[in-house]
């Protein structure tokens, strides 16, 4: 049986297809299961962080306590901008909400930013990142109170705003939105969130009915592919404790 955690770990390391020589900053416990796979199989250029200050070449085991780290090269914080600025970098956020543009918010949910009804991250990185380089998302309880009509405030920067900017957005980009129901992106004309992938064992309907607005949905949708016998093996390493299924359970 294939479980719904490894195929969304398979799905977070497709975003990454296809980038080469950049440096991968996935985060959270899946992304990062999902950015380690993908170097190990398709995107052996990728380069990777320990989660601080250093640039590792294997691939360390998440949630272990202190993993062996074979060292490529010191990466200061200062020296991060200058990858940041220069689109050489792909992140995976968490999105608090997320509209149809791609627009996200991190930061808090309701109306009044003074006394908002919930406080989250703040806005830490969010708009320069999401000009500067490649940012995809994860969502592991895909829902209405994460796809929404209107995020209460604009934290990462969607389509429609990225196309204001001209010039300036030119390094913006949203390869994909990975949840646990299905992969999404914004490749149509109009650049609003269409369904590319269901994962098995998932309908249109649930995913549509899961989502705050109206999703671009085109016929034949097909299933989310599941890993291969190497990826399992695979998964199984870099995730030794199996943290992948305590974020996504098995339906």
């Amino acid at each position: 049986m294939t479980r719904r955690a490894d195929v969304c770990a398979v799905a977070l390391a497709e975003v990454f297809r296809g980038d080469g020589e950049i440096l991968a900053n996935p985060i959270g416990n899946l992304p990062m299961i999902g950015g380690r796979l993908a170097r190990e199989t398709f995107e052996p250029d990728l380069v990777m962080t320990d989660g601080e200050a250093l640039l590792v070449q294997n691939p360390m085991p998440v949630g272990v306590a202190e993993p062996d780290k074979v060292v490529e090269a010191w990466n200061p914080y200062r020296a991060m901008f200058d990858v940041v600025w220069s689109g050489r970098r792909h992140i995976v956020m968490g999105p608090v909400q997320i509209d149809r543009h791609g627009n996200t918010n991190i930061a808090w949910v309701g109306d009044d930013a003074q006394r908002p009804s919930r406080q989250f991250l703040g806005f830490r990185g969010g708009p320069g990142n999401t000009i500067s380089h490649a940012t995809s998302y994860w969502v592991p309880n895909h829902s209405p109170r994460v796809f929404v009509d209107r995020v209460d405030v604009v934290v990462g920067v969607g389509y429609d705003r990225a196309i204001q900017l001209g010039e300036s957005g030119r390094f913006h980009r949203i390869p994909a939105v990975v949840t646990n129901l299905a992969v999404l992106d914004f490749e149509n004309e109009e650049r609003i969130m269409q369904l590319r992938s269901k994962h098995p064992g998932v309908t249109v309907d649930e995913v549509t009915a899961a989502t705050g607005f109206g999703l671009v949905v085109e016929n034949d949708i097909p299933e989310t592919r599941s890993p291969t016998a190497e990826e399992l093996d695979l998964l199984d390493a870099i995730d030794p404790t199996g943290l992948r299924y305590r974020e996504v359970p098995d339906p």
